[in-house]
């Protein structure tokens, strides 16, 4: 692997991705042995109480989603562990940092550029992106690279919705997504383990699959800050950091974007990061998972599902792709 040695990445163990605080911390919130095999003996209407509305912020109902696969029927993660164990550089390396410092964000006002190879470019305020489309409740596993996986009902519709408004051009072949990077608000932004500010891309076609999302809410709330409030990406068969957060610009280009986590460390994360139990990072296997709260510390871990268990419905886009080389 080369990187940069200006930005201070370092090639640590996995368990030591971010500090052995993380580390720790990652142990005590699966719960361990009695914790988790309580769990999973609740009885099936406390099962289901995990996903109701936690009562954090203002409500943003939704109708279940009908689109094909988009409603798991995996238990989902409750919202304490969801909203309290994130990947958000932004806010701080370590998984408890967001929780704790992004109540500095401020979500009002905010707007989303739509530029590039688009016939009709715009920049939309958030409330007036928000009603776009109507509302769905969706209920997507989230795969980590790292190896973990959660279960959250997301609040939002398809990408596509704003696509077919904004009509691309036949040069748009990709999408960028830029994220907020205000180091008033950001206090991880001092880190110079990426650049900022944090990009993200898509291939149109995955753009404007149906269960590509635009999020603006989870458990039938407005998303909270440390989940990339006020708008934020969620693709679901791909590993999360591909899910930009805080999104302030759409482009659509005609080549390839720039990935943050691609510049930075690109024999590690390439730009397509399709969930894929054969492909390995090249400090861990990917083979295995642990689901978050609901598996124990000495529980036998979970196969990982290829596209993260949405293969019926994503594999025909990557028909004829050498997927190990374009990982």
């Amino acid at each position: 692997m080369h990187v940069p040695k200006d930005r201070g990445f370092q090639q640590t163990p996995a368990s030591e991705i971010t500090s052995r605080s993380t580390y720790l911390r990652r142990r005590q919130l699966m719960h361990g042995l009695a914790a988790g095999a309580a769990a999973l003996a609740l009885p099936a209407t406390a099962q289901t109480a995990a996903a109701a509305r936690p009562g954090k912020n203002a409500a943003l109902p939704a109708a279940r989603s009908t689109v094909p696969g988009a409603v798991s029927m995996d238990k989902p993660t409750l919202y304490a562990d969801t909203s309290s164990y994130n990947n958000f550089y932004e806010f701080g390396t370590d998984k408890a940092d967001p929780a704790r410092t992004a109540g500095s964000l401020k979500t009002r006002p905010w707007t989303v550029a739509i530029e590039g190879e688009v016939k009709k470019p715009m920049t939309l305020d958030i409330d007036a992106l928000m009603k776009l489309a109507a509302m769905e409740e969706r209920i997507y596993r989230l795969r980590c690279v790292e190896g973990w996986s959660m279960v959250i009902p997301w609040v939002g519709f398809s990408l596509a919705e704003l696509i077919k408004r904004v009509e691309p051009t036949g040069n748009a072949n990709y999408l960028q997504f830029l994220t907020l990077a205000d180091k008033a608000q950001m206090p991880g932004l001092s880190s110079r383990v990426l650049d900022w500010p944090y990009a993200e891309g898509l291939r149109i076609d995955e753009a404007n699959h149906p269960l590509a999302m635009l999020a603006f809410g989870m458990y039938g709330e407005l998303l909270p800050n440390q989940n990339g409030a006020p708008v934020r990406l969620v693709v679901p068969w791909k590993y999360g950091f591909k899910s930009a957060k805080s999104i302030v610009k759409i482009r659509f280009v005609q080549k390839q974007p720039r990935t943050s986590w691609e510049e930075a460390a690109r024999d590690e994360y390439g730009f397509n990061s399709n969930v894929n139990p054969k492909v390995d990072h090249p400090r861990w296997s990917q083979a295995t998972e642990r689901r978050i709260r609901q598996d124990g510390l000495f529980a036998k871990k979970r196969p990982t599902l290829m596209f993260n268990g949405y293969e019926p419905q994503v594999g025909q886009l990557y028909a004829g792709m050498d997927l190990k080389k374009l990982f």
